[in-house]
This record gives structure tokens, sequence and C-alpha cells, in this order.
């Protein structure tokens, strides 16, 4: 139903836009048409003007008045004598020969000359233009169509960020219930670690376990952390990604080198640790799939006094210049198994909630890619 009725305006207002342009044609035509026969009757009072030699004989009034009262049209007489007489154009170029011709050839090409004749006898030939009415008209439809081509725009704007405000509320309420939904097993398994403690198992185990509660309940506070304002603090930089990099790296694949570069004293930034601990986790399981789980991953943290620049650099197949904006769009994805939302998500925490920025600083085909996350620094 939505489809068809979809379809029925866009039918209906290409209907209405060709009736506009159509309509419009014929008015101009018609216009162009009684503009024509005004200039045949003013170059008819202009021959009879012309013929007029004999002081005793009277013109007449309305051969004048016909004469004078042309004041909108351009136009330029060319006697047979050569002399040459404009009307309605620019004083200051009336005079000017070269002006003059490139007029008399616009002219020509915008309406047929008419003859200056009176009793058979031509007088010279009669050059016009279109009045400033004339060529305005002719922008008409241009500036109507843009005025519906706006509004259409905006229509549209309106409805997808209409449609991605509801599409938002329903992400954000759907991961709420996840994290509502992760809580009663989480707290199952607290108590299964007790257990297993009271047990004396393998205190290696235990502690192994714990830190994977520890982990799952920081995953249940970021999903129920979606759709509000986080709550931001002065951290250390360097030790909220250390601490991501070192569990990540405890549960990669062996055949990735894992490298760390920062500066020995401490850099703060406002943050929320668990948000941003999300984004470094995106970036770092990112640049692992980029390789297919084998080669160098290097996180780099450099400081100029007012940002922290955090690189993500790794060794994967890089990404097309074309694609650096793209990848961080939801839903794009280069994988065959993948929702294209965590790059989009890293975008998103850091821009909107962090006031940073996120981007590809640089990247090449088959030698790797390094994508830098910037901060601004804070007064310990």
């Amino acid at each position: 139903m939505k489809k068809t009725t979809r379809w029925i305006l866009i039918a209906s207002s290409f209907i209405i836009v060709i009736s506009i342009l159509w309509n419009t044609y014929v008015f101009f035509q018609k216009f162009k048409d009684e503009e024509r026969t005004k200039m045949k009757i003013w170059a008819e009072a202009l021959g009879e003007f012309l013929q007029t030699t004999d002081l005793d004989r009277d013109l007449g009034n309305l051969t004048l008045a016909v004469i004078k009262n042309n004041t909108s049209t351009p136009m330029i007489y060319v006697g047979d004598d050569g002399e040459i007489t404009s009307n309605n154009l620019p004083e200051k170029k009336a005079n000017d020969s070269l002006y003059i011709q490139r007029k008399i050839k616009k002219f020509k090409a915008e309406n047929a000359p008419i003859e200056v004749t009176f009793r058979n006898d031509k007088y010279g030939t009669l050059y016009y233009g279109n009045s400033d009415v004339l060529n305005n008209l002719k922008y008409y439809p241009v500036a109507l169509i843009l005025i519906i081509v706006l509004f259409s725009a905006v229509v549209y704007f309106f409805y997808k960020t209409s449609k991605i405000a509801d599409q938002n509320k329903l992400w954000a309420g759907m991961a709420k219930e996840t994290a509502h939904q992760i809580g009663t097993p989480l707290s199952s398994l607290l108590g299964w670690a007790e257990l297993l403690k009271a047990e004396d198992v393998n205190p290696t185990i235990t502690n192994e376990i714990e830190k994977d509660i520890d982990r799952l309940s920081t995953i249940t506070e970021r999903f129920s952390k979606i759709g509000s304002i986080p709550k931001l603090e002065c951290l250390d930089i360097v030790e909220e990604t250390k601490n991501t990099f070192n569990y990540i790296q405890a549960r990669s694949s062996k055949l990735v080198n894992f490298s760390f570069k920062a500066p020995s004293e401490k850099i703060y930034c406002l943050t929320n640790d668990q948000l941003y601990s999300w984004t470094i986790e995106n970036l770092i399981k990112n640049a692992i799939d980029a390789m297919k789980g084998k080669g160098d991953l290097t996180i780099e943290i450099l400081s100029d006094k007012k940002i922290a620049k955090i690189n993500v650099i790794d060794t994967g197949k890089g990404i097309h210049k074309s694609d650096y904006i793209k990848i961080f769009e939801p839903g794009y994805t280069t994988k065959k198994r993948g929702w294209g939302l965590g790059l989009s998500l890293v975008k998103r925490i850091i821009e909107d909630y962090h006031d940073g920025k996120v981007r590809v600083l640089q990247s090449a085909i088959g030698k790797g890619s390094i994508i830098q996350i910037a901060l601004k620094i804070e007064d310990s």
C-alpha cells in the first residue's frame, strides 16, 4: 500500500511539473506572437511616418502615439540609406557600431526581422529582441522547478530524519532490553564463580572466569548507556587505552604481533571509560579482521599538549580513498558476515559524546591503514 502511494505521488509530481512547463511554453509563445503583432503595427506606423514629406499633410495622432508608445521592446531600425536608429537600448552604447552589430545578430536569432514599408515602398528593416517581461518569463519554469525540488528535498530530509530517529529509538530500546536480559545469567555466573572458589578450583581458572564476568558486566553497562548521555570523567587516556589493549591481546590469535607505544607521562581527557574502551575494542577487532587474523597491530598515542592522538595501525588489506568516509556510515561493511555498525559506533561515541574526531589518517591497498582518534587534552 505504501509503495503504491509513493508511486502515485511520484507520478502526480511528474504530471504537475510537465503541465506547468507545457502551460508556460504555450503562454510564452502566445505572448511572443502578441509582441510580434505589436512590432508589426509599430513598423507600419514608422513606414507611414517616414513617407510623410509634405508639411501640409496631416499625419494624425494615432501614428505618433503608436511610435512613442513602445518603451519596453529593444529594437534597431536600419534604413535602406544606411541610417541606424535604436530604441530601448542603453544610451551609452547606442553609438557603438560593434555593439549595434552584435545586437542585430542577437535580435535576428530571437525574432525574424520586419520590413518597414508603406504602400509597397520599402524604407528599411526593423530588428527587435525579446522584452524584459518575455525574458523573465523564460526563467519562470526553471525557478518553479527549483522551488519544487527544494520543497521535495525538505520533505525527503524531514521524512528521512524522522525515520532515522525512529530507528535510533528502536536500536536504543533493543540495546537496553539486551542489557536487561544479560543481567540474569550474569548474576548466576557470579554465583557459580564463587562456588568454584569454594571448591578449591585452580585460581588461574577462576581468575580468568572473573575477568570474563567483569567483561560481560562492562558490555551490559555499555548497552544500557545507548541512547543516554554518558557521564565523562577526566581520565588518563594512556591507561584506559592500555587496559583495553591488554584485554584484547590476551584473547587474540598469537599470529597477531601486538605493539603499544605511548608517552611515559599521563594524558588526561574527558572520557567515559566504558564507551571509550568500546571504541578501542572495535578498532582493534576491525584491524585484526582487515589482516585476516595475521599481521602487525600497533597502538600509538601522541600528544601535542592540546590534542591527544590515538593511532590504530595495522598491516591489513587497506582502504580505498573513496571509502575513507563511507566506512563510518551505518551498514557499510566489506565482510560477508557483519552488520557494519562497529566503525559507525566508534564515530558516534567519539564525535557525539566525546567532542573528538575519528578519521582514516592514511591507508595503502595491500599495506595497511592508520585510523586516528583525536581528543582534547584537559588540565590535570
